[in-house]
This record gives C-alpha cells, structure tokens and sequence, in this order.
C-alpha cells in the first residue's frame, strides 16, 4: 500500500481539500479552483482517467502536476499538452522540531484583507504557486514592519495524518532576520499540536533551502517532479 504523501495531491483534493475542487473534478481526475491553485491529478493510469485528465487540463490551463518521481503516475500526463517545463522536488517531514532559542518576533493571523498584499509577496519572492484565493488553504500568518506585510508562513495540502507547510516567504529587504524559521517554526508547532505530521516540498536543486528546513527538524523523504503545463 502506498504512503498518502507519495500522491498528496490526489488524496488531499479528493478528501479534506476536495470543496476546492472544480465542478468538472470527479473520481477519474480532479482540479483545484484556479483562483485556489495550480494542482490537476488523475486517479490512475487507466485510459478513462487519463482522457477526464485532458479534459481538465483543457479547460483549466496552467495547472501543474505533483508526483512521486520514482512512482508509476509520474509520467501519466495529459495527451495533447504541451508540457512548459519538469521541475525536480524533494518532498520532506517532520515529527518534531528541532529546540530554538531565537526569539520569536511577533506575528499576526492573516485575514481576507489581507490577501491582496499576500499575493504581491508571493508574486515577488515565488515560493511556489500562489493564486488570488490560495489563502483560503491556510491558515497563514505574518509579519509586519510600518504596516507592511514582509513575511509570511501557512498551510497548503493537508492528507491522512498529515499538513503541508507552504507559502513561506520573506520580503528581500528583509531576509536574513529569522522571520522564515519563525513563521515555519509557528506553523508546524501547530501542526504537530494537532497530532498530524508536517510535510512540504522544496526545489531540489537548492541545497540551502534544503538545508534551513533540516534545521528546523525536516528530513527529505522522497524525489517528487512537478510538471507544469502550458497556458
């Protein structure tokens, strides 16, 4: 039997997540609401998921397909659609955070109101995809300097027994304050106080980011691939 997470994305938006799912979305495919996400995954392999598969690719353009890399659905793609571009993950959990004696710095819920200016952050610093509802996911928090919203941290999929940490960036100007891990740190808290597991998934190719999750007590579970299709 498979690991929920090998195919978070199906088990998340045919479960917990599946009221964010289009009307055309049924138990052969399923596509997140545009305005929420990017997320398109069949059920299977079969011809009939993968034909319901195109049909949602076609009338939802510029969805992206997250899979385990070495697992049987990551070449099960639409037929017809052109593929932007492949993008190499790693997916990685965490059952406990590793002990800090940074100071937090204070930080806020994130409401509605707010979601104009989480977007302008996303779309600045491109911590993955981010659309105008995504919030909604959530709940996210963040931080602020003379108003202005400069960080922020909070959910995405959520499977059995496990919530994805997501959205988390940090404003250029101010990078290197502490404000990532302690929106990070704030979230799986939660997280893990809820008796789930936290996960998330990371561009492969930056050891870095890699790095500053395993510090907070992250460990790479398994290679993922993105698959973004064209508009």
């Amino acid at each position: 039997m498979s690991h929920p997470l090998d195919r978070a994305v199906w088990n998340a938006l045919t479960t917990r997540l599946s009221s964010f799912t289009t009307p055309e979305s049924d138990t052969r495919a399923v596509r997140i609401d545009p305005e929420v996400g990017v997320f398109l995954s069949a059920a299977d392999a079969s011809r009939d998921s993968r034909a319901r598969l195109t049909e949602l690719a076609r009338l939802h353009p510029g969805a992206g397909l997250v899979e385990r890399a070495d697992g049987p659905m990551a070449e099960v793609l639409p037929d017809g659609i052109t593929v932007d571009r492949r993008i190499a993950l790693v997916q990685m959990t965490a059952e406990a955070l590793t002990p800090s004696k940074a100071p937090s710095p204070a930080f806020e819920p994130l409401t509605a109101a707010d979601a104009p200016a989480m977007l302008a952050l996303a779309t600045l610093t491109r911590p993955g995809p981010f659309r105008s509802r995504t919030r909604e996911l959530g709940p996210f928090i963040g931080i602020r300097r003379d108003g202005e919203l400069v960080a922020m941290a909070g959910r995405r999929l959520r499977v059995d027994g496990f919530t994805e940490l997501s959205g988390v960036c940090t404003h250029p100007d101010h990078r290197g304050k502490g404000y990532a891990a302690a929106l990070s740190r704030a979230v799986v808290g939660e997280i893990l106080a809820s008796g789930e597991a936290a996960f998330l998934h990371a561009f492969a190719d930056h050891p870095a980011t890699i790095a500053f999750y395993q510090s907070l007590g992250f460990e790479v579970r398994a290679p993922m691939v993105y698959t973004i299709l064209a508009d």
